[in-house]
């Protein structure tokens, strides 16, 4: 079960909600296997970091313009931000590094 807590995030509104604080966001697809199995790992980053990270997801079918800006070639690929600058980025199902890259950046 999807976490209340992960926003779905589009290329009209992606910047707005990235600009300010920490967020993290996953690029993902549905017919993605790694990205679908990747998603409860999201969903327990989205309530152990709540109200220190906002936790995004992008669907890379419906919104093709973020993949292109942020060189994205491979999903599930998963972006660090603060105030919309870049921090980090971790690709492929990997939970222990993207909690590794989460970790470094939040206190």
């Amino acid at each position: 079960m999807a976490s209340e807590k992960v926003h779905h995030l589009t290329d009209s509104n992606f910047d707005d909600q990235i600009k300010s604080g920490m967020s993290l966001v996953d690029f993902w697809a549905e017919w993605c296997a790694p990205c679908v199995a990747l998603g409860p790992t999201i969903d327990r980053l989205a309530e152990t970091y709540d109200g220190k990270v906002k936790v995004n997801k992008v669907d890379i079918d419906k919104n093709q313009a973020l993949p292109a800006r942020y060189g994205i070639r491979s999903i599930p690929t998963v972006m660090l931000f603060k105030d919309g600058e870049a921090l980090g980025v971790v690709t492929g199902n990997d939970p222990n590094q993207i909690e590794k890259m989460v970790q470094q950046h939040v206190n």
